[in-house]
């Protein structure tokens, strides 16, 4: 599962990212660098957000959650990102609504089958504005981390 790899390397509070593509080559560079993916899975995120956008707005509050196929994926692992300004994302299932983007989950799953509960699993966190907002605030990455695995 995703959550159970959570460690304070796959956390980056206050990121600082000019676009969607920084966010991912910054967050996806520490999956690489502690061994979760192989070196494509940056491109291929970007390829598939492209075709395919994460933005969410969750009651006004901007959350993505870009995720790739699972050829790119050597073990399972969630990575997050705080940013320290909001980044402009593609609204899911929209070609160009814009969702400026406050919080990263960024998946990799390794077993397909997983796929779908995974993405279920979350949705069911970002949807309520007061863990969003819990995350987005808390003092450090431990903190995310309890914040998170309480939630699941």
């Amino acid at each position: 599962m995703i959550w159970e790899a959570m460690n304070k390397s796959l956390i980056i509070k206050n990121m600082k990212a000019d676009s969607y593509e920084d966010v991912f080559r910054q967050l996806g560079g520490a999956l690489i660098n502690e061994g979760y993916v192989k070196s494509s899975y940056v491109n291929a995120l970007c390829a598939r957000e492209k075709a395919y956008p994460t933005g969410l707005d969750i009651d006004g509050f901007g959350v993505a959650i870009p995720h790739t196929d699972v050829s790119h994926v050597k073990q399972a692992a969630t990575a997050i990102a705080v940013l320290k300004n909001p980044v402009t994302f593609i609204q899911m299932g929209s070609e160009d609504e814009e969702v400026s983007v406050k919080l990263v989950f960024m998946l990799a799953v390794a077993e397909p089958e997983s796929y779908m509960e995974e993405l279920q699993r979350i949705l069911s966190i970002i949807q309520d504005k007061s863990v969003l907002n819990q995350i987005a605030e808390a003092e450090d990455e431990e903190k995310i981390i309890e914040i998170i695995r309480e939630q699941v």
